[in-house]
This record gives C-alpha cells, structure tokens and sequence, in this order.
C-alpha cells in the first residue's frame, strides 16, 4: 500500500492536468499514489489522465458526475489507500522535494497531524510572488490563527488519514472556502498544525477559476463563518476572533457588491450598499456617493471611472426614485 495519497480533483483542466500529474511522479519521495477524479470534465481531461495512468501504475482515475470541488476531494479521499493525504489541485505544481520536506517534518514532530506549504504565484498579475511569507515569523496555526488570518493555511497541505477519520469530508454544500471550513474543524477537533514556509509549489491563478470571483469567495467565507459561529459558544476569545473577521468580510462584500453595480448601471443596488457601508465605515465620501446615487448617477458614474483611472463602462440610467 502506498504511504501517501495525492488527492487531485479535476474539471476542465486538459491544458494542465498533466503537468500537475507528472509535478508528483516526479517526487524524491515516491512511495505514492495520485487519486484524480475527474468530476464530469467535458475537454479532454479524462483522457489525458489516462494516457498517464497507462504510463505509471501509481496514476488512479475516478470519473463521476459533476458535484464541485468538495464532491471530487470527498470521492478522492475514500478511495485513498495511504495514510498521509496530500492535496494538489489539478492546474498547481510541486517542486520534486515538496513530499519529502512535509514528510519528513510529520516524522519528526508525531504530535503534529497537519503540515502546510508555501509556493510560487504561476500566472496572473503576481506571477514569481510568494503565496505566503518567507521566512514566515508567524506561529504554527492553531484555531485562533486560522479564524483570525484566512490566510494561516496554505491549499498546499499534507495530512495524516486520522484527520479525515474524525473530521469527515469536505462540505459539499459549499462551492468555495470549502478548505477553510476543513481546517478549521480540523484545529477545533484538536488537531495540530505545523508550517513549512519554503516554497515548494506553484499556485496557478486563471482567471476562469473559482478563486477568481471575489464576490462569490467573499460570500463563501461568511458562510464558513455563519456554520462554524455554533462551534465556539464555549470559546469566547476564538468566537470574538470570528465576530470581528465576520464584520470585516461583510464589510468588503458589501463594498464589491457596490463596485459590481456601479460597473452595471445598477445604481439602485449600488446605492443600497453604500448606504450599508456608510453605516459601518462612515465618511463624508461614502455618504456623497450614495446621494449621487439616487440623484446625479451619470456623475457618480464619471466619477467613479476616473477613480478606477479609465473612462467609466457604464451609462447612466434614469434618476432613481
């Protein structure tokens, strides 16, 4: 039985799927399997995975009906065969010793049960930048970290298999943040983590990702937040962590929910969240736009594009009522 379970969902992701494959065949530690579940692809994905299971018997392919990135992890996990899980997406890379380091930090802290990486930013505006510090002066991640900095674990995790045994699966239910939710089960059943702070992978930002809409990310952890607020009636500080990252995110959701209009022409829903981020920020600025809103909207529009520095792409409507 193999040591270590890759887990790779997979959906669309032809271009890519095999350069992520072969970033693990290629580890110093290969005492291995990659589970790649291809969750209802409709390119050619299924088939480049194929081709390299054909090549390397380590390579495994699950192919079910689309149930989202949760679903395809859940399936990839039960069919895991080792005792260390290692989550990978299909678009990411590691470097060859990305195994090894985890690894070998797992066997040399026993009482740590999570290990959490750092890598590269591949693509995008902040190509070369590092996803997380290095060196990184934060502490290890317990749950008041992981509650107060969504950023204190990084998608590139190695797991021990009891941490799925006590926790269970990933939430179906959530088509984002559905890690962050993971691992904070994770530290509120206990378990322990440790970081890695040398970057030993490639995160991969597309912009047809799901990472890529702030709105829906923004929406997804309040949601984290909302289900997660029942667990910590017993732990004051970590729930007064949680109320005030929950203001914060409904602060910012409220502010992209009104750049969205104001690129729309939806001045009537623009004004409504500026009047609700007027209420929790205040300002003289917020509150003239949302007058502008209501009253002179091609002029909130003109304005707001010289802000955004371009000419506004948007055409004032009619006066609102």
């Amino acid at each position: 039985m193999p040591a270590v379970t890759v887990l790779m969902p997979a959906y669309n992701v032809a271009p890519y799927v095999g350069d992520a494959v072969r970033s693990v065949l290629a580890q110093t530690f290969d005492d291995l399997e990659v589970v790649v579940v291809d969750d209802g692809s409709r390119d050619e994905t299924a088939g480049m995975v194929a081709a390299l299971a054909a090549e390397d018997s380590r390579v495994r392919i699950v192919r079910q009906v689309n149930r989202g990135l949760a679903g395809a992890r859940n399936t990839a996990m039960r069919m895991a065969r080792g005792d260390t899980f290692a989550l990978l997406d299909s678009d990411d890379l590691w470097e060859p010793d990305f195994l090894t380091e985890q690894l070998a930090m797992l066997d040399a802290r026993p009482e740590v049960d999570i290990v959490t990486g750092n890598g590269w930013m591949y693509g995008g505006s902040r190509h070369g930048e590092l996803a997380r510090p290095c060196p990184d002066v934060r502490p290890d991640p317990d749950l008041a970290a992981i509650l107060g900095d969504e950023r204190a674990v990084f998608i590139m995790s190695v797991f021990r298999r009891r941490v799925y045994e006590v926790v269970g699966c990933f939430d179906e239910t959530m088509r984002t943040n559905e890690d962050y939710d993971f691992w904070l089960r994770a530290a509120i059943s206990g378990f322990r983590f440790a970081r890695n702070d040398r970057p030993l992978g490639h995160y991969r930002i597309r912009t047809d990702s799901l990472s890529a809409s702030e709105m829906q990310m923004l929406r997804g952890i309040l949601r984290v937040y909302a289900k997660t607020r029942p667990l910590l009636q017993d732990s004051p500080r970590e729930l007064a962590i949680l109320e005030r990252q929950t203001e914060r995110f409904q602060t910012e959701w409220h502010a992209a929910e009104a750049r969205v209009a104001l690129e729309s022409a939806d001045f009537r829903t623009a004004r409504e969240h500026l009047g609700l981020l007027h209420a929790r920020r205040g300002g003289a600025t917020l509150a003239l736009a949302r007058v502008l809103a209501r009253w002179a909207p091609g002029m909130l529009a003109r304005v707001y594009g010289l802000r955004r520095g371009r000419a506004p792409a948007v055409t004032a409507g009619p006066m609102l009522p």
